[in-house]
C-alpha cells in the first residue's frame, strides 16, 4: 500500500499536524517537531504529546507513516568545533522530542564540509556525530537524506552515504529517505525507465533498499545533474507525470511514507488526489 502525504504547518502547535494531513486527504505526514531555523525549541509539554498521539490515533497515523525533518541549522559534519557542537546537542534534542510524540524516525542532510575539512573528514564526522547521539538516545532512527550536491553539502552520492552507515555502530537505528528532486539534480536519471531501473539497482547494491524509510517525492524545476536544490510542483518540473506514475506503481515503495515538499501548498490535496489516481 501506498502512503502518500506533505509536510505540513504546526502553526499553533504541533498537535495541530495530523488533523491538517487528515485535511488533505494524505495517508503520510511530515513535520517539524519545532522550530526550523532555531538551535532550540520549546519544550513540547505533556499536553501537547498526548493531543498528538490522540489525533495520530483518531486519523489513523501509525508511526510508521510520519517522517518528522529536523531544524535547518544542524550541521552533524561541521569543520566548526563549537558549531559540530551545537549541532549535536540540538540533534539530540530533535531525536528526543520525537522520541516523545511517540515517533520512530527523524529526518536529516547528512552535512557540509564548508569547503574547510575534506569529504572523507566530514563524512567520518557525521558518522561519529550519530554514534554519540544514537548513544544516548533511544527508540528513533536517524533517517540520512540525499541532496542535490549544491555547494559542499555531502549526501549526493549513494557512496557518501553508505560510507556514514558502514560507521554507525548502531546499525538497527539508521535508515535513508531519497528525495526525488535531489536526486535527480545530483545526476541520478530517473526520467527514462532504463535509469530508474538502474538508479534503484545501484542504491539496492551500495545501500540495500531495506534501509529505505520513506521518500520526499518532488518534481525538480532544474536539469538532470543540475547540482541546484530546487523543488517543482508534481508535473511542471523536469521529472514530468510519467516519473510520478512509474513511482507510485512500484511495489519497492510500498508501506513507507511518501512526501510532498512541493513548493505550492495550496495543490497538494490535488497532486495527492491525482497520485493516487495513477495506481493501477
Amino acid at each position: 500500500m501506498k502512503y502518500i502525504g506533505a509536510h505540513v504547518s504546526v502553526a499553533g502547535g504541533v498537535e495541530n499536524a495530523p488533523s491538517r494531513a487528515h485535511a488533505i486527504g494524505a495517508k503520510a505526514f511530515a513535520l517539524f517537531t519545532g522550530s526550523s531555523n532555531r538551535w532550540v525549541s520549546k519544550e513540547i509539554s505533556d499536553k501537547q504529546a498526548e493531543l498528538f498521539k490522540n489525533a495520530c490515533e483518531e486519523f489513523g497515523y501509525s508511526p510508521d507513516v510520519i517522517l518528522p525533518h529536523d531544524n535547518f541549522l544542524i550541521n552533524l559534519g561541521s569543520p566548526d568545533t563549537q558549531k559540530l557542537a551545537m549541532s549535536r546537542k540540538s540533534f539530540l534534542d530533535e531525536m528526543n522530542r520525537c522520541a516523545r510524540l511517540g515517533l520512530k524516525m527523524l529526518n536529516f542532510h547528512p552535512g557540509s564540509h564548508l569547503n574547510q575539512i575534506s569529504e572523507i573528514e566530514c563524512l567520518d564526522r557525521i558518522a561519529e556525530s550519530l554514534n554519540i547521539i544514537l548513544e544516548h538516545s533511544e527508540g528513533v532512527t536517524a533517517v540520512l537524506e540525499n541532496t542535490a550536491g549544491q555547494g559542499s553539502n555531502l549526501g549526493h552520492t549513494f557512496e557518501q552515504l553508505a560510507h556514514i552507515i558502514d560507521k554507525v555502530e548502531d546499525k538497527s537505528r539508521i535508515g535513508v529517505c531519497i528525495d526525488t528532486c535531489h536526486a535527480f539534480s545530483a545526476g541520478f536519471d530517473l526520467l527514462s525507465e532504463d535509469g530508474y531501473e538502474k538508479t534503484w539497482k545501484h542504491f539496492d547494491e551500495t545501500i540495500g533498499l531495506n534501509r529505505l524509510m520513506g521518500m520526499h517525492i518532488n518534481d525538480d524545476k532544474r536539469e538532470l545533474g543540475s547540482k541546484i536544490d530546487r523543488h517543482a510542483s508534481i508535473g511542471e518540473g523536469t521529472l514530468g507525470n510519467v516519473f510520478f506514475s512509474r513511482l507510485v506503481n512500484d511495489p519497492r515503495f510500498d508501506n513507507i511514507p511518501l512526501i510532498l515538499e512541493t513548493p505550492d501548498e495550496s495543490i497538494w490535496k490535488n497532486e495527492i488526489e491525482w497520485l493516487y489516481s495513477q495506481i493501477l
